[in-house]
């Protein structure tokens, strides 16, 4: 081992990417506290400081073939330190956002849900009203808003005059306005 502590950093590299286990240990030797020291100033948290080192040197013993070192092998390591720290920062803001919007959301579900109700309960309104049209104007009615077919196509259909088609689509609506309007207006007095 006292043949690795003489042994320049751009050394230990070439060691380090030829599998040489010694020339690891050497630089973790090294570098470790300092690279400790300079995570714990940066988070102020000793067990945080120590996973980050942990994490650097692992990345470089899994990346040692491929990583390539200028003559400054200290500035690696600690931009490699920044950059994890960095990037926890950013994953704890994308983490807060995340939980502040799910916590919006649980806030808004049940209005959400309650609105949902609410609806489902005036379409079922609305279509017990449209039920109780008069047949034909019922059928009219129900192919121009449901099937969304024309009034000449309505009239081909059922064999009337596209002024029939139009007089049972204008009546029914009157209809629908007149109960409907009534009771919508009563529904939001209940709620509100």
């Amino acid at each position: 081992m006292a043949a690795y502590t003489s042994k320049s950093d751009l050394e230990l590299a070439t060691l380090l990417q030829a599998d040489d286990e010694a020339a690891y240990a050497e630089l973790y030797r090294r570098y470790a506290l300092m690279l400790l020291n300079h995570a714990y100033n940066k988070t102020r948290d000793r067990e945080e400081a120590k996973d980050i080192v942990h994490e650097v040197f692992s990345m470089l013993w899994s990346r040692r073939k491929a990583l390539r070192f200028s003559s400054n092998l200290s500035g690696f390591l600690y931009t490699a330190v920044r950059n994890i720290i960095l990037n926890q920062v950013t994953r704890r803001e994308v983490e807060a956002k995340y939980f502040q919007s799910m916590q919006h959301f649980a806030d808004t579900e049940e209005s959400i849900a309650d609105y949902l109700i609410r609806e489902q309960q005036l379409a079922e309104l609305v279509e017990r009203e449209i039920e109780q049209l008069p047949k034909k104007m019922r059928q009219v009615f129900t192919l121009s808003r449901k099937e969304y077919l024309s009034h000449q196509e309505i009239a081909e259909k059922l064999g009337i005059s596209e002024q029939t088609v139009s007089k049972h689509v204008t009546n029914a609506l009157k209809i629908l306005r007149g109960k409907l309007g009534i009771l919508v207006y009563l529904l939001w007095l209940i709620k509100f």
